[in-house]
């Protein structure tokens, strides 16, 4: 993942914990894609104060998630999830297989089904 990108999602997760001129000034650097440049123009602000203050931002941010790890349990939530969806398809597969109960086939269905929506939560 790019370091913008990274930093673009931390924002999502931790950015009403930022004053709102951090918040603000991250979004548009970041999520709006706007040049120091423009954002210096839109705010009133210097090149390099718009600068200082996203850079100030951007630790503030990734010490957030190194200290509380939203993002890192997203993702592990994500893999568990992912894992769990493959060994539903392999049971689906062995019970096609076999001939297996009709009634464990279902649950299975049912399970991939939850972890589907589960995964789509996360998207």
């Amino acid at each position: 993942m790019s370091k913008n990108l990274h930093v673009s999602v931390l924002l999502d997760y931790y950015g009403n914990l930022l004053t709102e001129k951090q918040r603000d000034l991250a979004e548009l650097y970041y999520n709006d894609d706007l040049s120091l440049g423009e954002i210096a123009e839109i705010t009133n602000i210097t090149r390099q104060g718009v600068h200082d203050s996203i850079k100030r931002t951007e630790a503030v941010l990734l010490e957030y998630e190194e200290k509380i790890g939203l993002q890192q349990k997203t993702d592990d939530i994500i893999g568990l999830l992912e894992k769990v969806n493959k060994r539903i398809q392999r049971l689906q597969d062995t019970c096609q297989k076999t001939n297996g109960s009709s009634l464990i086939m279902d649950e299975l269905v049912k399970l991939e089904k939850l972890v589907t929506n589960c995964l789509k939560d996360y998207e």
